[in-house]
C-alpha cells in the first residue's frame, strides 16, 4: 500500500515522445518543469490515483540486470539525484525505441523524482515514469460583458493516467520494488510499456504466491477434477467455495493443510500436488508450499471464484454450501437433465 500524505515532488522532466515507426521523433525539453505548490498537488493525484493494487514487480533482464536501460539509468538517479535531467532524456530514447507498434500514440513522457514516500510502512525515494497519451476536452466558461462565453480546450483528465511506473529505492540488487499501471492499451501494442520499455516480472512475494496458488486452485478444479474424478457441477462449485474459503479464515497457506482441508480425499490430494508441478512448468511460475496469505490478493482473486451451475439460457444456480443438498436426475418423460434442491427456508 502506497501512503501519499508526505510525498514531496522534488523535479519533474516532460519530454514529449512520438511513434518511431511513423517517424514522429522526440522534442525535448530543455530545463525541468518549474511549478506551484497547488500544481504539485493536482500532480500528485495525477500520478499517484491510479495505483491502488498491492502487486509489485522488479525490473529484470535475461543475462545481467544492469543491462535493463531503464535499471541502469534509475540507479544513476537514485545515486545521484541531480542527474534526473541528463537520465530523463536517455528514458525519453528508450522509451521511442520501443515505439514501434502502429497503434503506439506519441505523448508526453514526465521523469518525476519523489521525495518519502510510504510504502507498505517503509519510508522511500521514488523515481515515477508517466505517459500521458489521450487529450479530452474540456469547456470553459467565462463572464464577459452582459454575458458569458464558452470555449474548448484540449487537456489531461488528471483521474485519468494512461501509463505509469513507480520505482522505489529499495530492493536494488533485485530490480526494485516497481508498481505499474497502464490503463490504455490492452491489445499486441500494451507490450511496449510493460515489457519492453520496463521489462518487468512479477517480484514473487505474498501477493504473488497467493495469486497464483488460487489460479492453480481454480484451474485444478475446473479442469483437472472433472477428467480424473466422477464428479459433478455442484460438486465443482463447493470445492471452489472451500478454496476461497481457507485463503479467507486462514493468514498461512500450507499445502499440505489446504489440501487435507478442502481436497481431503487421498486421491485427490495426491492429484492435486502432481498438479502443481504441471501448473508451474505451464504458466512459468515457482510456487512455493508455505507462504504468508495476501488480504489483497484473495480479494482480488475471488472475484473470479464463480460457484455457478450454467443451465442452458434459462437458469443458473449459485452453489454456496452442501453441494450434497443438490440432487441430479434425468426426466424420461421430457428427455431432459434436472436439479432438485434441498432447502428448509425461503427469503
Amino acid at each position: 500500500m502506497i501512503i501519499t500524505e508526505e510525498i514531496e515532488i522534488q523535479s519533474i522532466v516532460v519530454h514529449n515522445v512520438g511513434n518511431k515507426l511513423n517517424d514522429e521523433g522526440i522534442r525535448f525539453s530543455k530545463s525541468e518543469l518549474r511549478t506551484d505548490e497547488s500544481i504539485n498537488d493536482l500532480l500528485l493525484t495525477y500520478f499517484f490515483s491510479p495505483f491502488k493494487s498491492n502487486e509489485y514487480y522488479n525490473l529484470y533482464h535475461e543475462s545481467d540486470l544492469k543491462l535493463n536501460e531503464v535499471y541502469s539509468y534509475v540507479s544513476d538517479i537514485f545515486d545521484n539525484p541531480e542527474a534526473l535531467f541528463d537520465q530523463s532524456e536517455n528514458l525519453a530514447k528508450h522509451l521511442y525505441e520501443q515505439s514501434i507498434h502502429p497503434k503506439v500514440r506519441g505523448g508526453e513522457l514526465y521523469v518525476v523524482y519523489f521525495h518519502d514516500c510510504i510504502v507498505d510502512g517503509e519510508t522511500m525515494d521514488a523515481v515515477g515514469l508517466f505517459k500521458s497519451e489521450t487529450k479530452e476536452t474540456f469547456l470553459k466558461v467565462y463572464p464577459k460583458n452582459d454575458g458569458f462565453v464558452v470555449e474548448s480546450e484540449a487537456g489531461i483528465n488528471i483521474h485519468k493516467l494512461d501509463k505509469g511506473c513507480l520505482i522505489f529505492n529499495t530492493e536494488r540488487e533485485k530490480g526494485y520494488k516497481v508498481s505499474v499501471v497502464d490503463n490504455l492499451n490492452k491489445g499486441g501494442e500494451a507490450q511496449y510499456w510493460i515489457d519492453h520499455f520496463l521489462h518487468v516480472l512479477a517480484r514473487n512475494d505474498e501477493y504473488y504466491q497467493t495469486k497464483n496458488v488460487l489460479s492453480m486452485c481454480k484451474k485444478f478444479v475446473v479442469e483437472k477434477f472433472p477428467e480424473q474424478f466422477d464428479v459433478s457441477k455442484a460438486d465443482q462449485a463447493e470445492m471452489l467455495n472451500k478454496s476461497v474459503k481457507f485463503f479467507k479464515e486462514n493468514d498461512t497457506f500450507g499445502m499440505d493443510d489446504f489440501a487435507a482441508e478442502v481436497m481431503q480425499a487421498p486421491d485427490m490430494i495426491s492429484s492435486f500436488k502432481s498438479y502443481k508441478t504441471e501448473f508451474e512448468v505451464e504458466n512459468g511460475v515457482k510456487l512455493t508450499d508455505n507462504f504468508d496469505i495476501s488480504s489483497a490478493a484473495v480479494k482480488k482473486q475471488s472475484k473470479f471464484f464463480k460457484s455457478i451451475i450454467k443451465l442452458d439460457k434459462n437458469f443458473h444456480i449459485y452453489v454456496h454450501g452442501d453441494s450434497q443438498q443438490i440432487e441430479k436426475g434425468f426426466d424420461q418423460v421430457s428427455g431432459m437433465n434436472f436439479y432438485k434442491l434441498f432447502f428448509k427456508e425461503e427469503s
